[in-house]
């Protein structure tokens, strides 16, 4: 349907307001209420029967087991003071991630060894001394790089086109040659990103290390491969009792109801003088709704703006950087049992697996107040396309041979399973991140925040801290508010606004 023909099928709504906000996960949130602490009019309008986008828990209940687990993002990192303000703000309490206890690795051989290096029984490294020298050699050499990057304009850099113009796999190519070292540092990055290094631009990659960042430290402190991995003083480092998505619930039940709409899948954005028309279709049977704004904010990721329509059409340097940059792949294999034995038998839970798996990176996602056991495996990159075509049952016993690999026969008891594979999201369509292949950053990357007259753009991609987590949505976000703010000036529209919108 042409955008003409679209206007001619919906209703107007009478009601202005200052901001539309388009997506209701962290960015768009934390968006609207910066706008609605400046004394804006906002609308939040949020396509799924949900907020929080990739921010999401799933609650279940069975005869033997109840409670959550998080289908979406889980972990708060050292850090992250943006997401910790939140949490505060509204009385969630955080929890240290689970790591005590050995570590399962599979090197390349395929054989089962278990790491501790705080227990001397344990502390023998599980890879040949050669690997883990020549991982650490890569890893220091990546920090070095990624410490000379601008993080607000890492295309700057004198060598940002030569590191543009080749992937992260080939860079590892190059200095990777023992096959512990390359799947090792392999499958972390593909945890990192849900995405293969031959997908990602070695310039974006040095870009995502920069920016995990550290505002506690005086100064701040540039990130680096440590902040990005660890469990403790790392990106994984605490959860959120009660799960996430109790962040963004908790964001939306502050902005009210008539602030944040959801089912409202917005499909295109029309511009008549100073006013902003954003179109939404609900499907064949219900109603379909005009909202007029004085200003919009995109916080979605670049590929799916480049899904909307736009009259007049945005620049083509805007809609192409939607076009060039993909989404990961990244699912979820969540298996749930009745308490978590791996810990009696001094097991931390987490699992670095570097031969044929299914799931290389394992976590212990249990709840804080253990009310049941739950491993957490990614599906990630080349393997969760792969299993995009298999049934959720499918998908469950190639995952289960894995659990029972890593932790014995005793894994094979699963109450209950989440298979939660965010490819197959219509309003996802991929992981957490867009990513930027080869010639992508130094030639789009400027444009993917500049707003395009008073339409602004967020998304954790956005943010030039902690980008591609909570945090950098929550930042991004802002800033984009920041931005209408500034735009739109003291001047507001009150009398066509209920005080319910405006809290």
């Amino acid at each position: 349907m042409s955008m003409s023909e679209l206007i001619a099928t919906l209703r107007e709504n009478d009601q202005i307001v200052d901001c539309i906000v388009v997506g209701a996960g962290l960015s768009g949130l934390a968006a609207a209420e910066e706008l609605v602490a400046a004394r804006k009019s906002v609308l939040v309008l949020e396509a799924r029967d949900r907020v929080g986008g990739k921010v999401y828990d799933v609650h279940f209940s069975t005869p033997s087991v109840s409670g959550y687990v998080e289908a979406g993002a889980s972990f708060v990192g050292a850090g992250q003071t943006e997401i910790v303000a939140l949490a505060e703000r509204l009385s969630l309490r955080l929890f240290d991630t689970h790591e005590k206890g050995k570590k399962i690795v599979f090197p390349t051989s395929g054989e089962r060894k278990l790491f501790d290096p705080e227990d001397p029984a344990y502390a023998e490294p599980p890879m040949p001394m050669e690997a883990i020298a020549q991982a650490m050699a890569a890893v220091a050499e990546l920090d070095e790089l990624a410490a000379e990057l601008d993080r607000t304009t890492p295309w700057t850099h004198p060598k940002a086109q030569e590191w543009d113009s080749q992937t992260l796999h080939s860079w590892m190519e190059s200095r990777l040659t023992h096959p512990d070292a390359r799947a090792f540092i392999l499958a972390q990055w593909r945890a990192l990103l849900s995405a293969e290094p031959a997908d990602v631009s070695f310039l974006q990659a040095l870009s995502y290390i920069v920016r995990a960042t550290d505002d506690n430290l005086t100064p701040p402190a540039k990130g680096n491969w440590a902040r990005l991995t660890d469990v403790k003083g790392g990106g994984q480092e605490a959860r959120i009792e009660g799960g996430t998505q109790l962040l963004p619930i908790g964001l939306a039940k502050r902005l009210g109801s008539q602030v944040v709409k959801t089912n409202a899948p917005v499909t295109g954005i029309s511009k008549q003088g100073a006013e902003y028309r954003v179109y939404v279709e609900r499907g064949l049977e219900a109603p379909k709704v005009i909202y007029k704004a004085r200003s919009v904010v995109l916080a979605l990721s670049p590929p799916l703006v480049s899904r909307l329509s736009f009259e007049p059409p945005l620049p083509a340097r805007n809609n192409l950087v939607g076009q060039r940059m993909n989404m990961g792949a990244l699912g979820k294999a969540i298996a749930v049992y009745e308490k978590p034995f791996w810990r009696d038998e001094g097991l931390s839970g987490q699992v670095f697996c570097l031969s044929d798996s299914h799931v290389q990176v394992v976590f212990d996602d249990s709840p804080a107040n253990l009310s049941c056991g739950v491993v957490m495996g990614f599906l990630v990159g080349n393997t969760a396309r792969e299993l995009d075509a298999l049934s959720d049952e499918q998908v469950q016993q190639l995952i289960l041979r894995d659990y029972i690999r890593f932790f014995g026969p005793k894994a094979a008891d699963v109450k209950h399973w989440i298979i939660q594979r965010w490819d197959r999201e219509e309003y996802s369509r991929g992981g957490h991140f867009a990513l930027c292949p080869p010639n992508v950053m130094t030639v789009y990357g400027r444009d993917c925040a500049e707003p395009v007259g008073n339409i602004f753009f967020a998304g954790t991609e956005l943010s030039d801290q902690w980008a591609g987590f909570m945090e950098g949505a929550v930042r991004a976000g802002r800033a984009a508010a920041g931005g209408v703010i500034k735009r739109l000036g003291e001047t507001s529209l009150p009398d066509q606004v209920s005080a319910e919108a405006r809290l």
